[in-house]
């Protein structure tokens, strides 16, 4: 589970990473990376990154999407460290992601994050 401080909740914020950050797609997800600034934090020191999920009717039923969403959420726990701070990270499971096996979820995730954060690793 993914501690309150890096978890996304708000619509807005949703939104603000899926249009205004970038983007790395993979077989499995498509994961979208908002800039190291908080719009919420105005002079204060900076948040840490944040972290959502969508996951939607057409990945499966509520058992599976349900299922994905922690696989994913487990695998952000881990990564959430290479991340600037303030960042906002969305990550969309597509359709076939509840058949993927767990690590290649996780090079996915690695790789997408790579490309996003310019050949950091994660």
């Amino acid at each position: 589970m993914l501690p309150s401080e890096n978890r996304l909740r708000r619509r807005e914020d949703f939104a603000a990473a899926m249009r205004r950050g970038r983007r790395a797609g993979r077989p499995h997800l498509v994961v979208h990376l908002s800039g190291g600034t908080d719009p919420h934090t105005v002079g204060e020191d900076a948040s840490p990154p944040r972290a959502g999920f969508v996951v939607s009717k057409a990945v499966g039923n509520a058992v599976v999407r349900n299922r994905v969403q922690r696989r994913l959420r487990h695998l952000m726990r881990d990564r959430l460290s290479a991340l600037p701070a303030g960042s906002l990270v969305v990550v969309r499971a597509l359709p076939g992601a509840d058949g993927a096996p767990y690590d290649q979820l996780a090079r996915e995730l690695d790789a997408a994050l790579e490309r996003l954060l310019g050949g950091v690793r994660p």
